[in-house]
């Protein structure tokens, strides 16, 4: 028996005809298109139409599936990056300091 369920970001759904489980990772509403991620990570976008066409099963997150493990990845390494930037100013405010203290000296 198919259900017509509207895509919800962050929903997970199961294409039954398929048998390939995958979550809705954004609705543009105003293309009518939307975009998919499957449990092996790969991503795609379909419309609106298409979406209509499957015969899906809202499912719970799949066992061992965590997004805020990447994320929590993804913003280590963004704030690594920002703290050696945040050094590399520093220097750079250090080189300054000693030009003006040469120019004071002549």
């Amino acid at each position: 028996m198919s259900r017509d369920y509207e895509p919800v970001p962050g929903q997970w759904y199961e294409n039954v005809e398929e048998e390939e489980s995958f979550r809705v990772l954004s609705v543009d509403e105003d293309s009518e298109r939307l975009e998919i991620e499957y449990l092996d990570g790969d991503i795609e976008e379909m419309d609106l139409e298409a979406w209509r066409e499957m015969d899906l099963e809202r499912i719970e997150e799949p066992e061992g599936w965590s997004e805020s493990d990447d994320e929590e990845t993804e913003d280590d390494d963004d704030w690594d990056e920002e703290d050696e930037e945040d050094e590399d100013d520093d220097d750079f405010d250090d080189d300054e300091d000693e030009v003006d203290d040469e120019r004071d000296e002549y």
